[in-house]
């Protein structure tokens, strides 16, 4: 049940579900942000512009506030996208890709040796596990169970 559970996690799909939803995410954000600091004041200031610093206000006429259109906001959400890609790419697909590519070639990581003192436990376990319970020497040459 273990096995099946972590080559259904292995497979890939689910890897995948999660870096789009990480990168689905964050392009949200880019995209709400750019409506709502470029978009949106051009639409309820126009017409009219004046630079000043790092955005630009609009004017909407003589009786009407300024509105300032905010270009560090959409540069922070693509900055902030660009990192998670990144994140997401470096720490989740590539080892992925290394895993699956492994998987693809056949490739196993060879088991390591087993100490030969375990081994030496390992055959006194077995001896005794083949014992009868009824407290006789056990199997012998003339008497084999």
């Amino acid at each position: 049940m273990i096995k099946g559970f972590r080559d259904f996690v292995l497979r890939g799909n689910i890897v995948d579900l999660a870096i789009a939803v990480v990168i689905g995410t964050a392009f949200a954000t880019v995209v709400k942000d750019f409506t709502s600091a470029i978009i949106t004041p051009i639409i309820n200031a126009f017409p009219g512009a004046s630079a000043n610093g790092f955005g630009f206000h609009l004017r909407g006429g003589a009786l009407r506030d300024s509105t300032f259109i905010n270009i560090s906001a959409v540069i922070n959400s693509i900055i902030v996208f660009l990192i998670t890609a990144a994140v997401v790419y470096f720490i989740f697909v590539v080892p992925m890709q290394k895993i699956q590519a492994r998987r693809a070639r056949g490739e196993t990581p060879e088991p390591e040796a087993v100490p030969e003192d375990i081994l030496l436990l390992r055959e006194i376990r077995d001896a005794l596990g083949v014992r009868p319970v009824d407290g006789t020497a056990g199997p012998t040459p003339q008497n084999p169970i």
